[in-house]
């Protein structure tokens, strides 16, 4: 079943390729992965302003919020290193079971990685939502974020890898677009869960994960494994079979040459956490590693992660919070299908630069309007300068939306080549939830001693982002995945002196 047919090049040869209903189904379904680790980001900052889920475990920040006449800043109120690992303890797992999972990718390929991301989540899920104390609470984290360093490093690498070149990134882009609607939908369950009688909303809330992580787990299972991956694994006639249907035409033999010259060079390659030092590998690493540091350094996971909570902090009751961060949530989920529709048309680079622009400017005023109205200890945040905070966090959180949230995982998974891309991939995922782990476990500290100043600290990465993109990051727009090299370093003002 075909929605359309187009030809993509690389050097003098076309690839033949129709948008095939196989890939549209393959996609929706790995991307399922996104949708998992969306859930998970979103959840928890609903969570951890829930009364009940702070009286079981966390009584000391229950009771100073339940005060009504209290000694601590008004940005210190929830500044716990307990909570923040209760968030944090999921990213510094997905980072540790990052590095496993690239031998496992390579090794046992895309299908079977994604596939034990989903069941590992299952498990992380049950025990999240019927813990009794904060060990197994955060035990539970720990297996969420096993599941979703396999995920992340598995995922990207298979949109990739399945995609037609002139929709890769698009295609690619429906990760993130999964992980925004996961988001989404995690603060419409906080929504309902919060008003739930008895004290176990926030039991429901957790659980509600299973939902992504038995899509992911039944969806890997009915997916075939990308031609890349089967072609480096030996599996060549079906590795040309699976191309030839997910393609919807019979001549894939240009395509399938390409990627079994790529596949011999990635066999010979023994250790492909070494070969990323090597000089030619250098720029896709450099730029991955980059775009991991400052996509979290824009301050977006600190956002996302405890909207609930920071709109408390801004002087919002419990279910205006709730609702504020379901108006981001939604913002973040339309915005994003902006980059689906255009990173294939306008390209990486526009995107990555208005975005620096819109955040910058956003960031800036919401630290000065709360500079100004939200002191330690009073508040004259209006209702008029309240809303204009939310104005501007969504204005932020749509620029991010269709610029570095998504391309911050599509430009690392489709410039690598394919000896180094599943390393690459890991070390991109590992570099990720480095800093998301930062920023997870500072971000409450941080909004206590900075104050109002964290915005204007984020807003200075921002101003260093668009910099570092004027220069640094190519077009990698319509650019066939095995000749990045090629096409685009050995093109480069600067990356070209490390291809040789």
């Amino acid at each position: 079943m075909a929605g359309g047919s187009f030809t993509g090049s690389t050097s003098d040869v076309e690839f033949e390729a129709k948008i095939t209903f196989a890939v549209i189904i393959s996609c929706i379904m790995a991307a399922t992965g996104g949708l998992m680790f969306g859930y998970d980001i979103g959840i928890s900052g609903g969570v951890t302003s829930m009364p009940s889920f702070l009286h079981e475990f966390f009584p000391d920040i229950y009771k100073r919020t339940q005060e009504e006449h209290v000694v601590e800043s008004n940005y210190c109120k929830y500044d716990n290193q307990k909570l923040q690992l209760f968030t944090s303890s999921l990213y510094l797992a997905a980072l540790v079971a990052s590095m496993v999972a690239s031998p496992v990718t390579r090794k046992l390929g895309r299908k079977q990685t994604m596939l034990f991301a989903g069941l590992v989540f299952i498990v992380g899920t049950a025990l999240s939502a019927l813990a009794r104390t904060l060990a197994l609470l955060i035990c539970g984290r720990i297996l969420l974020g096993c599941g979703v360093g396999f995920a992340n490093q598995a995922v990207p690498v298979f949109l990739s890898e399945i995609a037609p070149t002139r929709i890769r990134g698009a295609l690619n882009i429906m990760f993130q677009l999964n992980i925004t609607i996961g988001i989404f939908i995690a603060n419409l369950v906080n929504w309902f869960t919060s008003k739930m009688e008895g004290g176990y909303g926030w039991r429901v809330s957790l659980a509600g994960a299973i939902i992504p992580a038995v899509l992911l787990t039944v969806g890997s299972l009915i997916v075939d494994d990308t031609p890349n991956s089967l072609i480096e694994r030996g599996f060549e006639e079906q590795g040309k079979a699976v191309l030839r249907k997910i393609r919807g035409v019979e001549n894939v033999e240009p395509e399938f040459q390409d990627i079994l010259k790529a596949s011999k060079v990635a066999v010979e390659v023994k250790s492909p956490f070494r070969d990323l030092a090597k000089p030619h590998n250098r720029p896709p690493l450099i730029i991955a590693l980059c775009m991991q540091l400052f996509q979290q350094f824009t301050g977006i996971n600190a956002i996302m992660f405890y909207a609930p909570v920071l709109f408390n902090t801004l002087g919002f009751k419990s279910d205006a919070s709730l609702y504020s961060s379901v108006i981001t949530g939604g913002v973040n989920v339309l915005c994003t299908l902006v980059s689906v529709y255009s990173v294939d048309k306008v390209g990486r680079r526009v995107l990555l630069l208005e975005a620096c622009v819109q955040m910058f400017v956003s960031q800036v005023v919401i630290g000065i309007v709360l500079g100004m109205k939200l002191q330690d200890h009073t508040d004259d945040l209006s209702t008029g300068y309240a809303m204009l905070v939310v104005v501007m966090v969504c204005t932020f959180v749509a620029s991010f939306a269709w610029s570095w949230g998504p391309l911050g995982w599509l430009i690392p998974s489709e410039t690598f080549p394919l000896e180094t891309r599943s390393a690459g991939q890991s070390v991109t995922v590992f570099t990720n939830m480095l800093f998301t782990f930062v920023i997870a476990q500072a971000f409450l500290s941080m909004l206590c001693l900075f104050k109002f100043g964290i915005f204007l600290f984020f807003s200075a990465w921002v101003f260093v982002m668009g910099i570092f993109t004027v220069f640094l990051i190519p077009e990698t727009k319509n650019v066939p995945i095995e000749d990045m090299a090629e096409k685009v370093w050995k093109q480069h003002w600067f990356w070209k002196r490390y291809m040789y």
